[in-house]
């Protein structure tokens, strides 16, 4: 790198080092917070190679006191841009889709930085390897091709063809209700997008992985083929598109999936406790583990998302596999059997 203030150079590496660790942390086996790490530590990168940019061009990235020449202060350190203040410093009044990219991440980690959300990977996959793609270009763009970081977000190497139904359920299980208004946001960020935008790769990378079979090696040479996506050749694209379709299986949207009514749930326990196990006794487990709240509560939708999430469509509440799984446990034991469902001693209980 030419000789830079020190400024720059500090930001660079700064933004270099953040763009690697989310890379790793995305790529990491058996990482749950996948996304939603990559994301928060992508947003300090993009932040940090800003600055640099801001530095390099003798702007100074610090808010200033209304009215004033004066930079504000916090902490003794000079208030700097965050990622929306760079964005509008850098692009002003022009909205490619880079920008928009970054915008829909801003947006995305403010809703998700205090959430565990690992159901969210594959829907935004597409914008993630485009946030990365666009980071490379610009660091190269501004800072030359040395700096670029070279590691690409490839397609997370995975143990099985899919996740089981138990491990689906554990992943959805706790933030339902929180995943529900995620993917809201995601479908109208897009669906606000324009055509040509939400079609740019810059905005969301878009790829066929393809498998290829051969008789023998020389008719294979590579296991899988990584096909990009081409706007420009439609009807070469709908072919992918049909091979895909044959490959991948078919996922049905279906509201509430692996939910569980009261009735079902009160059958299950009971046939697994091989004891008796009524409607009256869900509602006593339910009242006291505290895990949703009762008929009359003006906040219905307070309930423990491990196990229970209310239905605003339908007015009643839908219980998780691992609730039937958390009462067989608890109420196997004689003594709590006996004290949540009789507030009595185990020989007291029928």
């Amino acid at each position: 790198m030419p000789r830079l203030p020190s400024e720059v150079v500090a930001n660079v590496r700064k933004a270099r080092e953040a763009a690697l660790l989310a890379v790793e942390t995305y790529n990491r086996p058996g990482t749950a917070f996948r996304s939603a790490g990559y994301i928060v530590l992508m947003v300090i990168g993009w932040t940090a190679l800003f600055h640099a940019i801001f530095f390099k061009r003798k702007v100074k990235p610090y808010y200033r006191k209304r009215g004033s020449r004066r930079f504000i202060w916090v902490s003794g350190e000079h208030k700097t841009w965050e990622l929306d203040e760079c964005l509008r410093q850098f692009y002003q009044d022009q909205n490619p889709a880079p920008r928009r990219n970054l915008e829909f991440f801003i947006e995305l980690r403010n809703k998700i930085e205090h959430r565990f959300l690992p159901d969210l990977d594959m829907d935004i996959f597409g914008e993630c390897q485009a946030m990365l793609m666009n980071f490379e270009a610009m660091l190269a763009a501004e800072f030359g091709d040395k700096q670029a970081v070279g590691s690409g977000l490839p397609y997370a190497l995975q143990f099985s063809k899919s996740l089981v139904p138990a491990q689906q359920r554990a992943m959805r299980g706790a933030a339902r209700q929180h995943m529900q208004s995620i993917r809201k946001f995601v479908s109208e960020f897009r669906s606000a997008l324009s055509d040509d935008v939400l079609a740019d790769e810059a905005y969301s990378f878009k790829v066929f992985l393809i498998p290829k079979v051969g008789a023998h090696a020389k008719s294979s040479d590579m296991a899988v083929e990584f096909v990009r996506y081409d706007p420009t050749k439609p009807e070469q694209m709908k072919q992918y598109e049909r091979l895909v379709a044959l490959i991948k299986p078919k996922q049905i949207s279906v509201a509430n999936l692996d939910g569980l009514k009261a009735g079902r749930v009160v059958h299950d326990v009971a046939t697994r406790l091989g004891r008796k196990f009524t409607h009256h006794s869900h509602l006593k487990c339910w009242r006291h583990y505290n895990t949703r709240p009762p008929g009359s509560s003006p906040s219905p939708e307070v309930c423990d998302n491990r196990y229970c999430y209310y239905d605003a469509v339908h007015k009643d509440y839908i219980y998780t596999p691992a609730w039937v799984d958390f009462l067989v446990e608890k109420l196997a034991d004689a003594a709590t059997y006996a004290l949540v469902l009789y507030g009595a001693t185990p020989a007291a209980a029928p």
